[in-house]
């Protein structure tokens, strides 16, 4: 049985470090990004290291229906599909308020519905929510949480800058709600995937060195604050959270199943009851 492996944002920065510990953990790694040259470089050098998996670039966006479509025939061309560690997002300063609802939460529920059929006994998935929505303290009351919970819904977009407010039309606000419902995402397709075998989980990274989180830096002063207050005194490495991914997809975690884990240091912990 050869088993298959998708990162999915595989080009850098997290995903390209998820993409490296996949990469002794199945047979076929797909590594999925926007950027067809990224993706093929870091294929490339995983071929060139001698790892386990045969590592394809895929270029697609995550929003792109047809684009998905063929991801989920490539893998049952391959295999049977192993893991998913889906890192593909974007940050507030990278877009409107829309598009980072598209992407970061419309687009994962996009993967999850198009791979859904391929789950079976063993499969395990990790989407990456953030830890944005505990900083911004993120509690929509029952009615907004049905709209959250449903976000392939066609109005979706309308429905929930309705129930949040205009507010939501900041950036800095869209994305702690998208990623949010993240979470919650994943909680609801943990429920629809376990009676096959399968897991989901997502992950919070707190602040993360990357090419990403440097461009979100430049922009965002509030980010040095947390990274003052973290504890442990620093930023977190994108291998720091790759090993999590890896675990969180291995055997090992068999039984983890429908949670989000923080992966950011100790700043929640710090900040969170000022």
């Amino acid at each position: 049985m050869t088993t298959v492996g998708i990162v999915t944002g595989a080009g850098r920065g997290m995903g390209e470090a998820c993409a490296r510990r996949l990469a002794d953990m199945v047979d076929v790694l797909l590594l999925v990004d926007r950027d067809a040259e990224g993706a093929a470089a870091v294929a490339k050098d995983l071929g060139d290291a001698g790892h386990r998996a045969t590592a394809e670039p895929f270029a697609l966006d995550v929003t792109d229906r047809a684009g998905l479509a063929r991801l989920a025939d490539r893998v049952a061309e391959l295999g049977t599909l192993r893991a998913v560690a889906h890192a593909a997002g974007i940050s507030p300063s990278m877009a409107d308020w829309r598009r980072i609802f598209e992407v970061d939460l419309i687009g994962t529920a996009l993967l999850a519905e198009t791979l859904r059929p391929l789950a079976t006994e063993g499969t395990a998935h990790v989407y990456f929510s953030s830890m944005s929505p505990l900083i911004a303290r993120v509690e929509p009351d029952p009615a907004v949480g049905a709209i959250l919970d449903d976000p392939l819904a066609e109005d979706f977009l309308d429905r929930i800058r309705e129930a949040v407010g205009p507010d939501i039309e900041q950036s800095t606000m869209a994305y702690p709600w998208a990623k949010h419902g993240v979470a919650r995402f994943a909680r609801k397709e943990a429920v629809r995937l376990g009676p096959v075998g399968a897991r989901v989980c997502s992950l919070a990274p707190g602040i993360i060195d990357t090419p990403q989180g440097r461009q979100e830096a430049a922009k965002q002063t509030s980010m040095q604050r947390l990274v003052d207050a973290t504890p442990l005194g620093r930023t977190g490495r994108p291998e720091e959270v790759a090993a999590v991914v890896a675990f969180m997809l291995s055997d090992e975690a068999s039984f983890l199943n429908g949670i989000d884990i923080l992966v950011d240091g100790g700043v929640i912990a710090a900040v969170r009851d000022r």
